[in-house]
């Protein structure tokens, strides 16, 4: 049978493109892939929830002793001023050098595009012996709290699993086929308050001011790394991104101070030992200074990695025999829902080169597109050949 897609996944990027779906709007999005999947023989369900639409779809039994997952999103973050864009933000030009333009274009409704033709092609030409599974949200680039997260809550619910799955996030930094992320650092952000006492600034012995034990606390943060990574992690990073203590005034001493800083932490720590430690070096500082020092954590993600084996030798393969590049396993970058999915199954994330997401003037080559849709054929007769 001929190689040649059934199902044109680039066709289908500038269909969702053309989709409105900035989050938390589902803007037809979810609507169309359902009607397209249910055609080609997939079991959909819509799982919304608060407002959030998601959807999974399967092709195969319920309960196969193997299943093959893909994840990905259809919302998108704001486009900005449509004028400051060459052509409309949801437009899904295609131009005469067979680039792709618009919000999504690169993420991510092309990967969810490229998975989706790859599987129903898949599936039409050669069902296998087992399930193909899709899971598909609303709500990757908002809050993240009613999306893969509400899909993988339903499965274990309802007994639907996933052996393994691949995210179709923009994996690659600059050349298709030049990386592969099989784990992701963990990020935590901490608000410290600091509180003294407040006084005039000429008579400082009345005082204790919280910026100074503040600044002494955050210094300490930040003089030394955190390690020096691990055998898949670069080092853990912390960022400051904010100090304040609301004063108009200049001659008095504040009576409280806050910061906000991030860390982005590597498989050496977890948000317990952070915590543990961050509180020895508060204290520490509360000891010399007299200020004491509250801290708050908001965790969005734990460190985690998919360890080199079955899945990750199958997908390095396949990239490597569509694009001639061995893929570098990473394990770089911010968050994605990979870091839900990883508590349901090992996974791995490949996809376009995410250089223009995010950007006025967010575009995609469209071969680019028709070679991930590909390189998502392949892992799937390789997965069930």
């Amino acid at each position: 049978m001929s190689d040649l897609p059934m199902t044109d996944a680039a066709e289908l990027t500038r269909a969702l493109i053309r989709c409105p779906s900035v989050t938390p709007d589902e803007g037809g999005a979810l609507t169309l892939l359902q009607g397209l999947l249910g055609e080609a023989g997939f079991d959909c369900t819509r799982v919304d929830r608060n407002g959030t639409a998601n959807l999974f779809a399967r092709w195969g039994a319920k309960g196969a002793a193997r299943s093959f997952g893909f994840n990905g999103h259809t919302d998108v973050v704001p486009p900005g001023n449509p004028d400051s864009w060459t052509h409309p933000p949801f437009s899904g030009h295609l131009d005469d050098d067979g680039m792709i333009w618009g919000r999504g274009a690169t993420d991510m409704k092309s990967g969810v595009a490229a998975f989706v033709a790859a599987a129903i092609d898949f599936v039409t030409r050669t069902p296998p012996d087992g399930a193909v599974i899709l899971t598909i949200t609303g709500d990757e680039e908002g809050p993240a709290r009613d999306g893969t997260r509400a899909i993988l809550d339903w499965m274990d619910s309802e007994g639907e699993r996933m052996s393994v799955c691949l995210v179709g996030e923009p994996s690659n930094p600059e050349t298709f086929g030049e990386m592969i992320k099989i784990g992701r650092r963990g990020s935590v952000t901490y608000r410290v308050t600091a509180r003294g006492v407040q006084g005039h600034v000429a008579y400082p012995h009345r005082t204790r001011n919280p910026l100074h034990a503040l600044i002494g606390f955050l210094n300490d943060l930040t003089a030394t790394p955190l390690d020096q990574g691990s055998a898949h992690f670069d080092p853990s990073g912390l960022q400051v991104t904010t100090v304040d203590c609301g004063n108009t005034a200049t001659n008095v001493v504040p009576e409280t101070a806050t910061a906000v800083f991030n860390i982005r932490f590597n498989d050496l720590h977890d948000p317990d030992s952070l915590d543990d430690m961050l509180l020895g070096r508060a204290q520490a500082i509360t000891e010399a200074t007299g200020v004491t020092l509250d801290l708050d954590a908001s965790v969005t993600g734990d460190s985690f990695l998919t360890a080199p084996g079955p899945l990750v030798d199958l997908v390095a393969g396949v990239v490597e025999a569509e694009t001639g590049l061995r893929p570098v396993l990473s394990t770089t970058g911010g968050t994605s829902d990979a870091r839900f999915v990883k508590d349901h199954c090992p996974v791995v994330e490949f996809g376009l080169v995410g250089r223009f997401m995010h950007e006025v003037d967010e575009r995609v080559p469209a071969d680019q597109i028709r070679a991930l849709q590909r390189v998502y054929h392949r892992i799937l007769q390789g997965y069930f050949g």
